[in-house]
């Protein structure tokens, strides 16, 4: 019988009104105070992964542009490629090696 009155007062809400009514509204702030803190954690944690998961896709995106300008570069120093662009301003590549040019010093 006493639960069902402890029960019944709880859903009336005498427990805030009561003469020791001070203690249970300071149990009810502290726990929305620390409701507040948990929903402002989980909120800074979910926008860390989201940022964490952009950063991610944006190394992502480099690493594939390195890679790409790193082809594009080798493509480019080839030397049959040199060769052609080279054709196109009208130089062509000796059919004579080079000769090696010694220089002694004058004492």
């Amino acid at each position: 019988m006493a639960a069902k009155r402890s029960v019944y007062n709880i859903l009336k809400g005498t427990f805030l009104v009561s003469d020791d009514a001070f203690k249970n509204w300071r149990f009810i702030i502290f726990i929305s105070v620390l409701a507040l803190v948990m929903i402002a954690s989980s909120h800074s944690a979910d926008k860390k992964v989201y940022e964490i998961a952009r950063l991610n896709n944006e190394v992502k995106e480099m690493r594939s542009a390195f890679v790409d300008g790193r082809s594009k570069f080798m493509r480019l120093k080839m030397e049959s490629n040199i060769i052609e662009e080279m054709k196109e301003k009208g130089l062509e590549p000796s059919v004579v090696p080079p000769k090696k040019i010694m220089v002694k010093s004058q004492n």
